[in-house]
């Protein structure tokens, strides 16, 4: 389930930043949810600097790099594990493709486990014991 997608202007990340991006947030990833490294997923999606503003402005007159992300996480996820995604993430965009941190945004979406699909079974389903131990401890944490 673990998925996040980074949105970055075509032509401001060499292919060897776009690789190390993929391949650390996938490790990262795996690091704070403490998932399997074969339920991790990772992608760019390119977008033209003239179909992208910031600022005000197109990317293509005022070469802002402004990368957004988005991380999927199944809903029972703490709070400091999806604070430290969002954190980690923006880590891992300043750091592999020198951007300014004061630009990047990304959210983490949290999906209920019936609404998640794995090879067409729900989550709910295919991991309820999973699902049925994180309830367990955010209900310990609360009490």
């Amino acid at each position: 389930m673990p998925i996040v997608n980074f949105h970055l202007v075509e032509g401001m990340s060499t292919p060897e930043q776009d690789e190390r991006l993929l391949l650390d947030a996938c490790r990262f990833y795996a690091e704070v949810l403490d998932a399997p490294m074969d339920r991790v997923r990772a992608f760019i999606t390119p977008h033209r600097p003239s179909q992208m503003a910031v600022a005000g402005d197109l990317v293509a007159h005022n070469g802002l790099h402004a990368p957004w992300f988005d991380c999927i996480v199944l809903e029972g996820r703490s709070l400091e594990q999806r604070q430290r995604l969002l954190r980690g993430f923006t880590d891992l965009l300043v750091d592999v493709l020198g951007v300014r941190r004061d630009l990047v945004r990304g959210c983490c979406r949290r999906v209920p486990p019936e609404d998640w699909a794995i090879g067409g079974e729900p989550a709910s389903v295919l991991r309820k014991d999973e699902v049925a131990a994180r309830a367990r401890a955010a209900a310990l944490g609360s009490a």
